[in-house]
C-alpha cells in the first residue's frame, strides 16, 4: 500500500512540473516541429491604474455639510472639534485623492499664518525654513510701505530679488566700486541686489496707498530680522568714532542719530523732479531693475507664461522666475525641474497641486492668493486651476537659468514602441502625443 502511495505522489508531482513549464521546441531533420509553443502575448505585470475620478470635493462657498474626511467608501465624519474655515480651504488634505500615498512633507504656507511686524509706515511678514522646513533653498519677505515710507538703508549676505505686487517703489544702491543705481519699479516689475550690496526702498506717491512687494532670498535660512541696518549699526558705534569717520566739522549735527533701528519709517514721498546723486565712478554696469511687466508672455492653449532669468535680467544670477496664468479648467502641465527647488507664490485664483516624490509617495495641496508652495528639485507636479477665475502665480528658482522637463514632450519624443510598452496606449493615442513635441506648458481643456 505504501508503494502504491509513492507511485501516486510521483505521478502528481511530475504532472504538476510538466504543466508549469513550457514545452521544449524540437524539430526533425526536415524542420518539422514535433513539440512547439508560442510566446505569450504581452500583458501587464501589475493592475491597471484606476480610472475613478478624484475631483475637488468642495470649495470655500460649499455647504459645510459636505466638508468631511470621506472619499468614496473611505473615511468617516469628524465628531470632535474642527477648524471649518481651514478645512474649506484644504479639501485635498481633509479628503485626499485616492491616488495620494504617504506624505512628501508640508508644501504649503499661507502668509496669513506669518507673524506680522507692524511699523509706523508699513509692515513686513516672512516665510523661511523655520515655518516651512521643506523650503531649504529660498525664503521670502512680504512688505508693505505707505506712500513715502522707507525700508531703511541696509544690506545682507544673501541676494535679494523682488516682484512688485502694487504701487511703485524707488530703489537705490551703491556697489563696492562706488557706482550707484536709482530707479522706480512698478507693478509686475523686478529688482535684484547682489549679496552684500547696500540699498534702500521707498514707496512713491504714484499710488496714494504706497506699494507692496515680495522679496525672495537665496537661502531658506534667511531671516529678515537679521539684516544689517544703517541705524542699528551707528547706534552701536562710539560717537567719537562716527565723528572721526565722517570728519565732522559740526559734532552737534550728529547728535540726533536714532538710538535703535528704524527698519520701516514714514517720510515724504520722493519728488518727481528730485535730481539723482551722480557718482564720479558712474552707474552700475548691469541695471538692478527689470521691466518685467512689459515682456509679452507666450500664449498656450490653457494660459500664458513668461520668464525672467540672467539671459534677460542679466544681473539676476541667483534667481529666475516664470510668471504663469492658468485659465479655469486648464493645467500647468505635468513637469519637473531637474536640479532646482521651486518656490511658488500664488497671486490670485485657486489651485490644486500634487507633488510626486518617487517610491509611490504623492501628496496633494490646495492654494489660493497669498499662499506659498514649495516643490523640491526633480519632484513631478502639476498646477491645476480649480476655480472659476484666472489663476496667476510665480515659479521662482535659486538659479541663473529657468529649466523644466515636460512629461508630455518626453513621451512625444521617445520611441512610440517604448511608450506603448509602458502605458498600453493604442496607436491613435500614440499618434496624438506628437502634438507635444513642442512644450505645451499650460494645457487647456479638450473642447
Amino acid at each position: 500500500m505504501f508503494n502504491n502511495f509513492q507511485r501516486l505522489l510521483t505521478v502528481i508531482l511530475l504532472s504538476g512540473f510538466t504543466a508549469g513549464v513550457p514545452l521544449a521546441s524540437t524539430t526533425t531533420g526536415t524542420g518539422t516541429a514535433t513539440g512547439t509553443s508560442t510566446a505569450a502575448e504581452p500583458s501587464a505585470t501589475v493592475p491597471f491604474a484606476s480610472t475613478d475620478p478624484n475631483p475637488v470635493l468642495w470649495n470655500e462657498t460649499s455647504d459645510p455639510a459636505l466638508v468631511k474626511p470621506e472619499r468614496n467608501q473611505l473615511g468617516a465624519t469628524i465628531q470632535g472639534p474642527d477648524n471649518l474655515p481651514i478645512d474649506l480651504q484644504n479639501p485635498d488634505l481633509l479628503a485626499p485623492p485616492t491616488t495620494d500615498h504617504g506624505f512628501v512633507g508640508n508644501a504649503k504656507w499661507p502668509f496669513s499664518f506669518s507673524k506680522q511686524r507692524l511699523q509706523t509706515g508699513g509692515w513686513a511678514r516672512q516665510q523661511n525654513e523655520v515655518v516651512l522646513p521643506l523650503a531649504t533653498n529660498l525664503a521670502c519677505t512680504n512688505m508693505r510701505l505707505e506712500a513715502g515710507a522707507i525700508r531703511e538703508l541696509h544690506w545682507h549676505k544673501n541676494a535679494e530679488w523682488a516682484y512688485v505686487l502694487k504701487g511703485s517703489t524707488q530703489i537705490s544702491a551703491v556697489d563696492n566700486e562706488g557706482r550707484n543705481y536709482i530707479s522706480t519699479v512698478g507693478p509686475g516689475d523686478l529688482w535684484y541686489f547682489p549679496p552684500g550690496i547696500p540699498h534702500s526702498l521707498q514707496a512713491t506717491a504714484d499710488d496714494p496707498e504706497g506699494s507692496e512687494f515680495i522679496l525672495v532670498f537665496d537661502s531658506g535660512a534667511f531671516n529678515d530680522d537679521g539684516t544689517f541696518l544703517l541705524t542699528d549699526w551707528l547706534s552701536h558705534v562710539p560717537m567719537e568714532v562716527i565723528l572721526k569717520n565722517f570728519r565732522a566739522k559740526n559734532p552737534a549735527a550728529w547728535s540726533h542719530i536714532p538710538a535703535q533701528q528704524l527698519y520701516i519709517f514714514p517720510s515724504e514721498p520722493p519728488a518727481d523732479n528730485q535730481p539723482d546723486p551722480v557718482s564720479p565712478q558712474g552707474t552700475v554696469p548691469l541695471p538692478y531693475s527689470f521691466n518685467f511687466s512689459s515682456v509679452e508672455p507666450t500664449q498656450y492653449s490653457g494660459g500664458t507664461a513668461k520668464i525672467a532669468d540672467s539671459t534677460t535680467f542679466n544681473i539676476s544670477v541667483a534667481i529666475a522666475v516664470a510668471e504663469v496664468t492658468v485659465e479655469p479648467g486648464a493645467l500647468r502641465e505635468l513637469h519637473w525641474h531637474p536640479t532646482e527647488d521651486e518656490w511658488t507664490f500664488f497671486i490670485s485664483g485657486n489651485a490644486r497641486v500634487t507633488i510626486f516624490a518617487a517610491q509611490s509617495v504623492a501628496s496633494t495641496f490646495d492654494y489660493q492668493g497669498g499662499d506659498i508652495a514649495y516643490v523640491p528639485a526633480s519632484m513631478g507636479h502639476y498646477v491645476e486651476n480649480i476655480g472659476n477665475t484666472t489663476l496667476t502665480y510665480l515659479e521662482v528658482f535659486n538659479t541663473d537659468r529657468f529649466a523644466d522637463v515636460s512629461l508630455s514632450q518626453w513621451l512625444a519624443l521617445t520611441p512610440p514602441s517604448v511608450v506603448q510598452a509602458h502605458l498600453n496606449l493604442d496607436d491613435e493615442t500614440l499618434a496624438e502625443l506628437k502634438q507635444f513635441a513642442t512644450k505645451a506648458t499650460v494645457v487647456g481643456p479638450v473642447n
